[in-house]
């Protein structure tokens, strides 16, 4: 199975948040981790791009061919960026 397959599937998965006392997150339908650092962990979801903002933010487990991601440290911000519709100039502006 190629990467691109793979990617596809796991965003395919049901999307869930699972947090424990601002402290711990487990996150499913994960497809892709675009960047962390013990701040900011942003990654690529079923539901658009998450943006988890924190501190002391550390990854206890990854799979990405499972779309499981587990991470702990304080929790203060979950942001979803939307993704931009498809289609053309036409499609976009008539619907």
């Amino acid at each position: 199975m190629s990467y691109e397959e793979r990617r596809s599937e796991a965003l395919a998965r049901a999307h869930v948040l699972q947090m424990d006392h601002r402290e711990k997150l487990k996150i499913s339908g994960v497809g892709d981790v675009s960047g962390f650092d013990e701040n900011m962990v942003v990654l690529t979801t079923d539901m658009g791009e998450l943006s988890i903002r924190g501190e002391e933010l550390h990854i206890d487990k990854i799979d990405l061919d499972a779309g499981l991601l587990e991470l702990r440290g304080r929790i203060n911000e979950l942001c979803y960026e939307e993704r931009a519709p498809h289609g053309s100039l036409w499609t976009k502006l008539f619907g």
